[in-house]
């Protein structure tokens, strides 16, 4: 068997991530031989990342990368177990990677499929699989969002992250000329504009031309067979329904919301001041809202009897 030298171990761990006994242990188990024991504990990473693979990850961050032109945005989610894992460094670098390289990907499939942008001798699945096994907890990239401006199209992609990569938000304003009079200024209001929809969880269209018949007529079912009109006549019925329904439909539209920054101006107001401002025609084209773990079915666990059960399992 060759010897195992400090030195080979160290160029394993930084090659690697992996622990020292870890590393001395693939380089034991293949002769010494450096490329063989990253694959060993590759493969030692990946079925560790499979063995918790039936965890709940609903915890992580959402992240977001913007192209220094602003016409490439991307807004991410990974998921893990535990905030825990979520603040560790390794956890935050890959995040902001993956966010980087979701710019070249058109699904969550074909992301996975490219090779890793710090390690092109893997693909980002089974690099996710190693930070997995060296983190020890499931991680799950859950999805992507990319908003590119089309070729002939002129604008600008931006951001706002909130609590700590709770709340994500990317945003996709268009004008008409080929430059505005101040980008920087522009670039202001794309950040202020997601800002806005991070702070109003109700909003999910621009603007109520833009809502569903089908979805403002279930709000008006919902509005009708409250209990407060039961005894109203039909016609003072239809009167308060439409009252409500005309509210209802606003707030769920961005550009009727009063500004966060200024709650005397509306968020259209926001839009005409700058284009004026800016000396072009500016619209809010399209957004979308990232919340850490919608959707997600969280596992409630008591503490005492998981470290229990593990002591049990060892």
């Amino acid at each position: 068997m060759a010897e195992i030298s400090a030195k080979i171990v160290q160029e394993l761990r930084l090659k690697t991530g992996a622990g020292m006994m870890d590393c001395k242990k693939a380089l034991k188990e293949n002769d010494g031989d450096i490329e063989k024991a990253i694959e060993w504990l590759r493969q030692k990473g990946i079925a560790k990342a499979d063995k918790g693979a039936g965890r709940i990850a609903a915890e992580g961050l959402v992240d977001t990368y913007i192209q220094p032109e602003g016409r490439v945005g991307v807004l991410i989610e990974l998921n893990c177990q535990t905030d825990f894992v979520a603040r560790n460094e390794d956890f935050k670098a890959l995040v902001q990677n993956l966010a980087k390289q979701a710019t070249t990907a058109e699904s969550v499939e074909s992301l996975l499929a490219q090779p890793y942008i710090e390690d092109e001798s893997v693909n980002v699945e089974d690099f996710i699989k190693q930070t997995s096994g060296k983190l020890g907890e499931n991680i799950q990239l859950r999805r992507f969002t990319k908003f590119e401006l089309a070729e002939d199209t002129k604008g600008v992609v931006d951001s706002y992250i909130h609590t700590g990569g709770r709340v994500g938000v990317l945003v996709e304003l268009n004008n008409q000329n080929d430059s505005v009079a101040n980008p920087s200024e522009y670039q202001t209001l794309g950040r202020n504009v997601a800002m806005q929809v991070a702070a109003c969880p109700n909003v999910e269209y621009v603007n109520v031309n833009e809502i569903p018949a089908e979805v403002a007529q279930k709000e008006k079912d919902i509005e009708m067979g409250r209990d407060d009109l039961a005894n109203k006549p039909q016609n003072i019925k239809e009167k308060i329904v439409q009252g409500r329904i005309e509210k209802r439909l606003q707030e769920m539209s961005l550009l009727d919301q009063p500004y966060i920054r200024d709650q005397s101006i509306t968020v259209e107001e926001l839009i005409k001041q700058n284009a004026s401002k800016l000396g072009d025609s500016i619209q809010v084209r399209r957004f979308v809202r990232y919340i850490l773990g919608e959707g997600i079915e969280k596992q409630e666990s008591n503490f005492a009897e998981e470290v229990a059960a593990q002591m049990g399992s060892k």
